[in-house]
Parts: structure tokens; C-alpha cells; sequence
């Protein structure tokens, strides 16, 4: 089952960009309101008592990885049937950053799956998670990586191919709100670092990323909103998004819309974790750290390919290398100490994404 919650959108400037994350995490606690909600279930016993009761897991995730979710849930419960155990599922899904703050006001995930390392380290901060969690699974609790690419209308007729074109004049942007999505975070440290990789200063970056929010008629909250906009609505020439969520839009137009893959961008590092606090309340924990671990396996790394995340798997990735074109991807050292210092530098109140989008004061 799958119950779909609220959707809005802002227009430019609105003030509503800085009562959202405020009124996402309100609604967010407890019912999670604000994403779409899924189950699956099995039948057998218990991973974490060894007894017939059954188990069931949250896992808050961000907005676009529903599709991903279903299938390693499904892939998941079924293994845990296999051995005479019963686990369920509940996936929540919403900007990343709405999603973080849902589980500080008390969303009880036992797993988060966030876009952005500082929206996990939100959760190690408010003491939700314990120290060391990027450490508790392979590859720094990575079982994937991702990018943000372009999806542009059939035949391309504003010819963008490279981050340096979207500022030409009459193209209009559609990208997600940097202070509640995860895909609007990246977009927005894509586009800066592609100026800066090219050997421009930060001025040039800032000069360059201010046009391109001059050009975004509308900042949905979220990844998948975003994609409404531009796929369903029609609005906009171009649209900054995850790589998979380009695949998964490309796929559904029906030759409508074209993926561009730029020569440069950014890399992403949607890590993931056990709510430590959650999972040891509820004793959920030897389910949840079993459930992460699948990530890991040839099993979850081939779905983790087949629905274009970058697994972290080597032979995996090789096997799908079709899948995933060259592209120079930069870690975000590459324009910030850390991604703390990236949330310090561009997105906190009062940072370069509000000196930009609202105008120096």
C-alpha cells in the first residue's frame, strides 16, 4: 500500500522557504505525513528473538528512492521467509532534509537512508545515532554512490550539454529547494564546483550559480515534485536531478525527454545507518544491521545497478558500466573542508544559498 502526503511547491522568494522545514518537521513526527508510506512483510520468525513474533522496520528515506526501496524490500523479506522469520517493512520518503528533522521530532526510523551525509550526522549530533556510524558498514557505510545529470525535451532544442549552458538566456532551470532536498543540495554544489573544477574562483561560482537561481521559476520541496513539474506540468527546458531519477523520468515520458550527462558533477553520498536509539528501544536492532548489510551482497548491489544507483560493488559495477556514462565526479573537498562545512558554507540560514536566492543584505 502506498499513501501519498502533501506536495507544494515555491515560487520565487516566497517566504515559505524558511516555514517549510519547520512545518515538514511537524507533520513529519509521528505520522510522517509529509512522504509516502509502503510496506512488505513475510511470513516466520523473528531475526532479532528467534521466536514467531513478528518484526517490522521504518526505514526514512529521501524522495526518489521508492522504486529502489520496493524491490530490496521485497529481495529482503523474502531471504528472511526463506529462514522461517517475519520481517515488514515501512518505507518513509521525502526531502531529505524535511526527513532528517521528521526523525529528530520523533519519526521512529530504525534505518535511515538520507541523501546527504549531514542530514545522518544531524541524527549522530542530537545523540540519535552513536559515534563511529560511518564506520559500521563497508566502503564508509556506502553501498552506493550517485550523481546529479540534466534531463532536457525531446531533441534537445536549447542544446545543453555542459553546466555552462544553462545560464544562456530564455532556458528555465527546474531544480528542488536546497533547504529541504538533498537533490537540491547536490544541484546547487554541482553547479558551483563545475566552475571551479574548471579553474574559476569563487566569485566566478557564485556569479555563475546566481544566474542559474534567476532562471528556476519554481523550487519544489523535493526531488520527486520537482520531476512532476517538469515531466507531467511541462515546465521548464532543463531539470538538475539524481541520476537514477533521470533514468526512471526518461523512461516513463515515452520519448518525450532526453538524459544529457555533463562532462563534470558532483559525487553523491547518500550513506546509511542504524537509528541507534530506535532500533535498541524497540529491539529491532539484529534486523535493522542484517537489513543494511544486504545492501552489501551480489544480490542487493545488482538491484542497486538495475535501478542506475553506482554500486559499490567492483565486478557489479563493471558488469553494468553500460549503465553509467563517464562522467568526472568531484567530492565536495573540492569546494568545501567537509560536507559538515558544505551544510556551515552554503545552506544554513544566512549562508551563500540564502545571499543568493533572497539577495545580499
Amino acid at each position: 500500500m502506498i499513501v501519498f502526503g502533501f506536495g507544494m511547491t515555491f515560487m520565487k522568494k516566497s517566504s515559505l522557504v524558511f516555514l517549510l522545514p519547520l512545518f515538514l518537521a511537524a507533520i513529519g513526527c509521528g505520522s510522517g505525513s509529509n512522504s509516502s508510506t509502503e510496506s512488505s512483510a513475510t511470513n516466520g520468525g523473528s531475526a532479532a528473538t528467534g521466536s514467531s513474533a513478528p518484526i517490522e522496520l521504518l526505514n526514512v528515506s529521501y524522495d526518489p528512492t521508492r522504486e529502489l526501496w520496493k524491490e530490496l524490500n521485497e529481495k529482503f523479506t523474502a531471504q528472511q521467509s526463506a529462514s522461517g522469520k517475519t520481517v515488514s517493512i515501512k518505507q518513509s520518503h521525502g526531502g531529505s532534509g524535511s526527513q532528517a528533522r521528521a526523525v529528530i521530532d520523533g519519526l521512529e526510523a530504525d534505518v535511515v537512508t538520507l541523501a546527504m551525509w549531514s542530514d545522518t550526522e544531524q541524527l549522530h549530533k542530537k545523540g540519535l545515532i552513536k559515534d563511529g556510524w560511518e564506520d559500521a558498514l563497508p566502503n564508509r557505510s556506502l553501498p552506493y554512490t550517485s550523481t546529479i545529470v540534466f534531463v532536457v525535451r525531446k531533441g534537445n532544442p536549447k542544446n545543453i550539454k555542459s553546466w555552462a549552458d544553462l545560464t544562456a538566456s530564455g532556458i528555465e532551470i527546474i531544480t528542488p529547494n536546497p533547504k529541504t532536498s538533498g537533490n537540491g543540495k547536490l544541484a546547487f554544489l554541482a553547479a558551483w564546483g563545475s566552475v571551479i573544477s574548471k579553474g574559476g574562483s569563487e566569485d566566478d561560482a557564485r556569479a555563475f550559480v546566481t544566474q542559474l537561481y534567476k532562471q528556476v521559476p519554481v523550487l519544489d520541496t523535493a526531488a520527486r515534485g520537482a520531476t512532476t513539474t517538469f515531466a507531467q506540468k511541462g515546465i521548464g527546458d532543463v531539470h538538475l536531478t539524481w541520476e537514477n531519477e533521470a533514468h526512471l523520468e526518461v523512461a516513463e515520458a515515452k520519448g518525450e525527454l532526453e538524459l544529457v550527462f555533463p562532462e563534470v558533477s558532483i559525487l553523491a553520498e547518500p550513506h546509511v545507518a542504524v537509528v541507534d536509539s530506535v532500533a535498541d528501544k524497540k529491539g529491532t536492532r539484529a534486523t535493522a544491521e542484517e537489513y543494511l548489510k544486504f545492501l552489501y551482497t551480489k544480490e542487493g548491489q545488482e538491484v542497486i545497478a538495475k535501478h542506475f544507483y553506482r554500486p559499490s560493488n567492483a565486478e557489479v559495477l563493471a558488469a553494468s558500466a553500460a549503465s553509467f556514462p563517464a562522467v568526472e565526479l568531484f567530492p565536495v573537498t573540492k569546494i568545501a573542508a567537509s560536507w559538515d562545512d558544505a551544510q556551515a558554507k552554503f545552506f544554513e540560514d544566512g549562508a551563500e544559498f540564502d545571499k543568493i536566492y533572497i539577495g545580499e543584505k
